[in-house]
């Protein structure tokens, strides 16, 4: 019978030593393979963004040419200004830190909450467009299995993801050069099909608008035009992920996010506006049960004719599968985006600290199960209904772009003394901020009562979470560090004789600590007042958890090994001065429990006469919220010693 240690290695994979430097580089990407890691969700948005956009327009498809410059130039335009987001913020974290820097920490949290719900929304929109797509091409009563369908590609990309990006990458890897070889071509064949027609497109299309408007005015040409551009806001959804995601990337990240970005831009801007223009040429209209793409492209194949009409359902169902391929691609960016801003957001105390924490793969894996489970939540929910996922989507999409774009403007105003290109900059940031705000009012009158309210709901309930977090995180540090100072040396340390070092025959007392020097200063004097002069020794055992803020930037790990070794040496420092013989012991890993239990069954083999200590955080009103908010390493600990024969003692330190 397989255990479940071995049924996980075989799902997840082996361990990775996040202190080889060869680890790094194996799990770093390039800006091919983020292309097609981050940017499959920009690109999956062409399978329903311009559907959403050109349907919009109702009976006036004259109007598709103008449409679709516009929302290639909207491309261009995001994707210009998040390469400025990749230079300011290096070391990622989008829009989430260019709000937090730039204009301030609460203007931040919205910004991630806003991201998280669109990360969300990315992989449940993304699998039922994809389950659509394929859907499209079986008899209607079949449809009812589509959600079922949805939720267990759900669960075998949250498998994926937790092996880790870039094996995730190398299996999505081929449907994701498939669908843009494939759809490239029939875009291309499309458009030379009707190559007579093109040269008159722009005459026929001013004509068009000048004529309606003769009849129902300019207001009405620019309202129509605004309102199917508005709708077909999904289709910019996935540009900011690469700024997310910077730190993922492989040296130098600036370059290699700009060519990422690079990629990006020009084959969504080419595949969306190329296909709502085919919308168009090709005189596509809505089919029951079938995506505007579905019915495009079986016109398109059987235009080209492959000689039997066997061989040409064949085709399209090629075609289709490999636009719903790439859609469960596309969600992929959802299980990679979403835990890295909630990781950004845990740093800064909006969101319970464990979402920094990494598995052994090297993965924010706590991250991944909640976008996965939210993911099933509102697929559930919605019964997949992709209409009513969009506008959710949009809603916060455009929410979190305004204020990314927002904190560029600010800071190029604040940079016009310094910085001799900040106009050309600033103007940038400024036609982007008018674009995205403009599109997210359009939405939220528009779609308010039609769904929108929900979208606002859930990010507000987010929000007012995150509000609740940080007061309690930040109640906490305060008196965390007020028992800090208590216990932090002044003025010259005191002259003593460093004692022998510890005797393995002698009584011994071991302290799990942290960071924390006051939590650690606590258990040891609680130590020495419940057993007067009885312990000889005293041994600290501390582990640097490699984090995803740890693991993120180049020197991180280096300062959180300085920063243990300074800790380690206050306490000797403090026992060696009161005469008593002390040492230390480190390790780092992404795994605290597995580490510190190491490090004590080595101190406890090397000093057998040992008693292990460590405090634990009691508080006044101490309920699941406080629990789920702080780690329980003292407990967990406790309870792996016992079980090996080892004694410990976890004492109680209050906090109101």
């Amino acid at each position: 019978m397989i255990s479940v240690q071995k049924l996980r290695r075989i799902l997840i994979g082996a361990p990775r030593d996040p202190l080889d430097p060869r680890t790094r580089e194996h799990i770093a990407l390039v800006a091919f393979f983020a292309w097609i890691g981050l940017g499959a969700d920009g690109l999956s948005s062409s399978c329903y963004g311009p559907q959403e956009a050109f349907l919009a327009l109702g009976e006036h498809t004259d109007l598709s040419l103008l449409l679709a410059v516009a929302v290639a130039a909207t491309v261009f335009i995001i994707a210009l200004a998040y390469n400025q987001v990749i230079e300011l913020f290096p070391n990622g974290g989008g829009g989430y830190k260019v709000a937090s820097a730039l204009i301030g920490p609460r203007t931040g949290m919205v910004t991630g909450a806003a991201l998280i719900v669109d990360y969300v929304l990315t992989i449940s929109i993304s699998v039922a467009s994809g389950a659509d797509a394929v859907f499209s091409l079986l008899p209607l009563q079949w449809h009812d299995w589509a959600v079922p369908a949805e939720i267990v590609t759900i669960l075998i990309l949250m498998v994926l993801n937790l092996r880790g990006i870039k094996e995730a990458i190398a299996v999505l890897l081929p449907l994701f050069l498939g669908f843009v070889v494939v759809h490239v071509t029939l875009i291309v064949y499309g458009l030379l099909a009707h190559a007579p027609q093109l040269p008159a497109l722009i005459p026929q299309t001013l004509h068009a608008s000048v004529g309606l408007s003769q009849v129902s005015g300019w207001t009405f040409v620019v309202s129509v035009l605004l309102v199917s551009y508005a709708q077909g806001g999904g289709t910019y959804t996935g540009l900011e992920a690469v700024s997310n995601n910077v730190n993922t990337l492989a040296e130098p990240r600036t370059a290699t996010g700009k060519w990422t970005m690079f990629y990006m831009a020009n084959s969504l801007a080419f595949l969306a506006g190329g296909i709502i223009l085919l919308y168009m040429l090709w005189n596509v209209a809505y089919a029951p049960g079938q995506t505007l793409n579905a019915v495009l492209f079986k016109s398109i194949i059987d235009h080209f004719n492959f000689g039997s009409p066997f061989a040409n359902q064949t085709g399209l169902l090629i075609v289709l599968a490999l636009e719903a391929s790439l859609l469960f691609v596309g969600a992929n960016t959802g299980f990679l985006g979403g835990p890295a801003v909630l990781s950004n957001m845990a740093a800064d105390s909006w969101v319970p600290r464990q979402f920094r924490q990494l598995s052994s793969r090297l993965v924010t894996q706590n991250g991944v199960i909640m976008m996965g489970v939210a993911a099933l939540a509102v697929l559930w929910w919605s019964g997949g209904s992709v209409g009513l996922l969009i506008i959710l989507y949009s809603i916060n999409v455009f929410l979190a772009f305004s204020l990314s774009i927002l904190g560029l403007v600010v800071y190029w105003w604040r940079s016009r003394h310094t910085r001799p290109e900040w106009w050309r900059r600033l103007l940038l940031s400024v036609v982007g901020l008018i674009i995205t705000t403009t599109v997210l009012g359009m939405l939220i009158i528009q779609k308010f009562t039609i769904g929108g309210w929900v979208s606002i709901v859930i990010t507000g309930t987010i929000i007012g979470l995150c509000f609740v977090i940080r007061r309690h995180y930040d109640e906490t540090q305060m008196q965390l560090h007020k028992i800090d100072e208590l216990f932090t040396p002044h003025g010259a340390p005191e002259t003593f004789v460093e004692p022998a070092p510890p005797d393995p025959r002698q009584p011994t007392a071991v302290f799990f600590v942290n960071q924390n020097r006051g939590v650690g200063m606590h258990t040891l004097l609680w130590v020495q007042r419940l057993f007067p002069g009885h312990f000889k020794n005293c041994i600290f055992l501390s582990v640097g958890e490699v984090d995803a803020h740890a693991y993120g930037g180049q020197g991180a790990l280096r300062t959180l090994n300085y920063k243990i070794e300074n800790v380690l040496l206050g306490y000797k420092t403090f026992c060696h001065s009161h005469g008593l013989a002390a040492a230390a012991r480190v390790a780092f890993g992404t795994d605290p429990i597995a580490e510190l239990t190491r490090l004590a069954e080595e101190v406890h083999e090397e000093f057998p006469n040992s008693v292990f200590f460590a405090s634990k955080l009691v508080f006044v009103h101490d309920n699941f919220f406080t629990r789920w908010l702080h780690n329980q390493t003292a407990l967990a600990m406790q309870r792996q010693l016992h079980l090996r024969g080892i004694q410990m003692v976890v004492l109680p330190m209050k906090v109101t």
